[in-house]
């Protein structure tokens, strides 16, 4: 299994990985990141400045994915974990903490201060991980993500 970051080639196989987690999880269509307009152009939305997106390929297959961009309406040196989402085979082995130190890694390269997230509350075991690298729960949502389901909000400093 590799790391690397998204490819244009990618785009279908991402945007079919993340509407599967949704449908897997049951996780709301509207106010999330399956309403982004964008889903199915990662590789072009993420070919910004201060944005990466990184996929988890096995064998050809891509199996996970997540992503740093600047937060929207707020602070310059805030930036935003986004679309974080892997296969149900490939959980529990690591791989989400080593997706995670890439992520951060690559918004401390970018010169970001501050990590923002959104997340769902019954994702516990993605909520464990966050903890475990620092992320804090806040009280309000920060920037303007349009992903008005999404109640859990976390923040970390780089």
């Amino acid at each position: 299994m590799i790391i690397r970051k998204i490819t244009k080639e990618d785009n279908p196989a991402v945007a079919s990985l993340i509407r599967a987690v949704f449908d897997e999880l049951n996780i709301p269509k509207v106010g999330t990141a399956y309403e982004d307009p964008y889903l199915d152009l990662m590789f072009e939305e993420y070919n910004k400045p201060q944005s990466v997106y990184y996929v988890v390929e096995n064998n050809g297959k891509i199996i996970g994915g997540a992503g740093i961009a600047p937060l929207l309406n707020e602070a310059e040196t805030i930036c935003e974990l986004q679309k974080m989402y892997f296969m149900p085979e490939t959980r529990g082995l690591g791989l989400g903490s080593q997706m995670m130190e890439k992520c951060l890694q690559g918004a401390k390269d970018f010169g970001f201060e501050k990590c923002y997230l959104e997340t769902m509350p019954y994702m516990h075991d993605a909520q464990k991980l966050y903890k475990k690298v620092g992320f804090e729960n806040i009280s309000a949502p920060m920037g303007s993500t349009g992903h008005t389901s999404c109640p859990v909000w976390m923040l970390k400093k780089l």
